[in-house]
């Protein structure tokens, strides 16, 4: 059996990559602010929505490619930026790359992981976009930037929902400080807090690279961040580990897809597990969807080559069940596909694969 065709469902990713990391690394992983209650959030506003099926439609094909700030991507999934993501498998951003080039899709490398953006960009042909948090003054913050672009970085980022690192109990229940949170300690991080709408204009003022906004939580952020000049917002409550008691991303999303109206993309994220994850955020109008604990778990179950594979049964689920809906094309989806629903499962990280408490 080849190390990838023991991965015949999503469902054996994860349970591949719980088993492997310890209680800290699993903990930091699983884990958000305070009560939670915003991570369980993201995962009730999906399991709050039902697609609706349509018959008869006459299929061949799905199409499912679509093109994000010039890049091409094979389906419209992201890799986000993960701190720390080295934890979880040795190779880091370095395999991140590897499998958004071997599959066919971007991915975003955050500024508190490993190996260094630089060497990442110089050993990889992959779409890349570089994810900063502020660590410096304006100066060092420009000199990044400069850096990413001489690098060959397609586009650039910025997260603003993290002004000051979270309290995650479940970390500081065991006294457990990751490498991100080092980062995070100290005076450096003040310049995260002290970043503005200002700091969006100077960046499009000085650079030619297209500027993503990441972390927006509201209808107002989006108007003000489209015309601060970015390029691309991306709705996203860091998988709750930022703010507590949030709302779930996938019920802001339509908000922020209305405040935009079409002037840029829209990315998401928050507790997309699954193809039809993918779907019902794509019915609410974004345009990309990042996979953020699901890509770390799959880089625990076996690095690049896991992600890999997660990435292709995420393909295979949104072409599947594209097909019940009668749909050959990612275009075709929009809001009348979907319908309020009954949750049948109490939300938590992993309430979407129920079947791991039921041992397989």
């Amino acid at each position: 059996m080849s190390a990838l065709s023991k991965f015949r469902t999503l469902h054996d990713i994860v349970k591949a990559g719980r088993a492997n990391l310890d209680k800290e690394r699993w903990d930091y992983l699983a884990g958000a602010a305070d009560t939670e209650t915003t991570l369980k959030r993201n995962r009730l506003g999906l399991d709050s929505l039902a697609l609706i099926p349509e018959a008869l439609a006459g299929l061949t094909d799905t199409k499912l490619s679509r093109s994000f700030l010039g890049m091409e991507l094979r389906i419209p999934v992201l890799l986000p930026p993960i701190g720390s993501i080295q934890l979880f498998e040795s190779g880091g951003c370095a395999s991140v790359a590897q499998a958004a080039q071997e599959f066919g899709t971007a991915g975003i490398l955050s500024s508190v992981a490993e190996p260094d953006f630089e060497t990442v960009a110089s050993a990889s042909g992959a779409a890349l976009i570089y994810q900063l948090y502020l660590m410096g003054d304006t100066l060092w913050m420009d000199d990044i930037i400069a850096r990413a672009i001489e690098a060959g970085f397609r586009a650039f980022c910025i997260t603003v929902d993290m002004p000051r690192y979270s309290r995650r109990e479940r970390d500081i229940l065991k006294n457990y400080v990751p490498a991100s949170g080092n980062q995070a300690g100290g005076d450096s991080y003040r310049y995260q807090a002290l970043a503005n709408w200002q700091t969006l204009e100077h960046i499009k003022s000085k650079f030619d690279i297209p500027l993503i906004i990441k972390g927006i939580g509201s209808a107002e952020s989006a108007r003000r961040a489209v015309d601060a000049g970015v390029d691309a917002v991306y709705v996203s409550n860091h998988g709750g580990r930022a703010l507590d008691q949030g709302r779930a991303a996938i019920d802001v999303l339509p908000e922020v897809v209305e405040a935009v109206q079409g002037r840029v993309p829209v990315a998401m994220d928050g507790g997309i597990m699954r193809g039809t994850d993918v779907l019902k955020a794509l019915c609410r109008g974004a345009d990309v969807v990042g996979i953020g604990r699901l890509q770390a778990m799959a880089m625990a179950a076996g690095g690049a080559h896991a992600l890999n594979r997660t990435l292709e049964l995420l393909e295979i689920e949104i072409s599947v069940n594209m097909s019940q809906m009668g749909l050959s094309d990612i275009s075709e989806l929009s809001a009348d596909k979907l319908s309020a629903a009954v949750p049948v499962n109490l939300p938590h990280v992993l309430s979407a694969f129920p079947l791991l408490d039921e041992g397989y």
